[in-house]
């Protein structure tokens, strides 16, 4: 088997070949593997994997053969549908002590002030490389593309989209007032994004008016984003009053125009928690048919919404999850801020978000409504070429984790190898040493 010490080492070379003892959740695999069992109560499925130049070349079930838990658990490397380079890592110069949506906004308003191209370089490109060694795979960012930091950002995360080609896939959202894009330096801006390959964003959100000015700004971003080719990624009811009006003016307009065929995707959609389950039920219908996709953002959304000065929240304001997956529609989980003044904590460790999903969520990754957000989902929302599934001739990109179990990888962060290409990366910090990984490699 391959010395996954010795492969680490290089990134450059022939690719390596090797075995890998391992177990994989059953909705990891190629469903049209029936040779594969459907895996225990658990979903987890033993098998060994072959790959070589960089491809599995094969995988053979282990049924039978040895203790299931003493084969480390596996995942194909997790994508990231909605995060914030531009402003990362920012916190402690920009706090936020307030942990309110005025506080963090003023922040980020200061923040965005001083922004330059190589402040931005400097973190994004600091947030990369952790999250590629920590198995991340693709990141979609939104960037503040309006007054003095829209500029630089945009420049220095199109030079780090070019760096980290190959390694992370990334994708770049204009982020401005919706209203924005009904003016002709909206226009002048939906082109120049378009032109670079980026996709149209915006805020949609309380209070909302009487007046026709969010209709009309809809219609301006749908009608540029069609025109144009350009997919959207909307913030949508980011807040724990008015519930669901920004998704049923969406809707509204999508009806009047007879939906762009354009990805359309709205990151937050917190409100709708606060819906009655019958009004929840056909707004996520009316999704689902629209094919809207969602992203959830739980960590922003539970560190600012719902707050009551000096007393515990009583409201959890976040996605619906499972309602809307229950009505067929496509829903991601991400990160989101990541040490800014619009969320404090955060690494761009993708299994933390995965660890914290069960007690932010009640998703449990056992299951394959639980994990889907975290790999197929956000691959299908993001239109990766690789959907995250394991078959022969499948990408040989993987992260083995030092857990036995989904309660091991619960329990406390595992240290994990991450292979890509059929080749190890370097791990994040010190090299590791778990028995159970190395154990799995020989």
């Amino acid at each position: 088997m391959a010395n996954p010490s010795a492969a680490a080492s290089s990134l450059s070379g022939e690719w390596p070949a090797g075995r890998l003892r391992l177990r994989l959740p059953r909705c990891l695999l190629d469903p049209g593997l029936a040779r594969l069992a459907v895996g225990e109560q658990d979903g987890l499925v033993a098998l060994e994997l072959e790959h070589r130049e960089g491809r599995v070349v094969s995988l053979r079930p282990l049924a039978g053969e040895g203790d299931p838990a003493a084969l480390p658990l596996a995942l194909t490397p997790l994508v990231e549908p909605h995060a914030h380079l531009d402003k990362c890592f920012t916190a402690e110069a920009f706090p936020n002590r307030s942990g309110t949506v005025a506080g963090a906004l003023a922040q980020n308003h200061r923040e965005a002030e001083g922004r330059r191209v190589e402040l931005v370089l400097e973190r994004a490109e600091r947030a990369l490389e952790r999250a590629w060694r920590q198995g991340l795979r693709a990141l979609r960012s939104h960037i503040d593309s309006g007054g003095p930091g829209g500029r630089p950002s945009w420049d220095a995360l199109l030079e780090l989209r070019q760096r980290w080609a190959g390694r992370v896939e990334l994708q770049l959202v204009a982020l401005v007032p919706v209203a924005h894009w009904a003016t002709a330096e909206g226009e002048e801006l939906a082109r120049w994004v378009a032109d670079r390959g980026g996709l149209l964003g915006g805020v949609l959100g309380p209070p909302y008016g009487h007046g026709r000015n969010d209709r009309e700004a809809l219609q301006a971003l749908l009608g540029l984003a069609e025109r144009l080719g350009t997919a959207v990624d909307l913030h949508v009811d980011e807040a724990d009053s008015q519930p669901g009006r920004g998704m049923q003016l969406l809707l509204s307009v999508l009806r009047q125009l007879l939906r762009p065929a354009v990805p359309l995707t709205c990151s937050h959609a917190a409100s709708l928690a606060l819906l009655g389950e019958r009004r929840l039920e056909r707004l996520a219908e009316q999704l689902a048919d629209a094919e809207v996709a969602v992203v959830a953002l739980p960590l922003t959304n539970l560190w600012l919404l719902g707050r009551r000065p000096e007393r515990t929240p009583l409201l959890r304001v976040q996605a619906p999850i499972r309602s809307l997956q229950r009505a067929g529609v496509t829903v991601a989980l991400g990160g989101d801020n990541v040490q800014d003044p619009w969320y404090p904590g955060g690494d761009f460790d993708p299994l933390e978000l995965l660890r914290l999903a069960p007690l932010t969520s009640h998703l449990w990754p056992a299951e394959r409504q639980g994990l889907a957000p975290f790999t197929t989902a956000p691959a299908r929302l993001l239109g990766l070429e690789w959907d995250g599934l394991v078959r022969e001739g499948a990408p040989a990109d993987l992260v083995l984790l030092a857990a036995g179990s989904w309660s091991d990888l619960l329990a406390r962060t595992p240290e994990r190898r991450v292979l890509r290409g059929g080749r190890w990366l370097p791990p994040p910090q010190q090299q590791l040493s778990s028995p159970l990984l190395e154990a799995s490699m020989g």
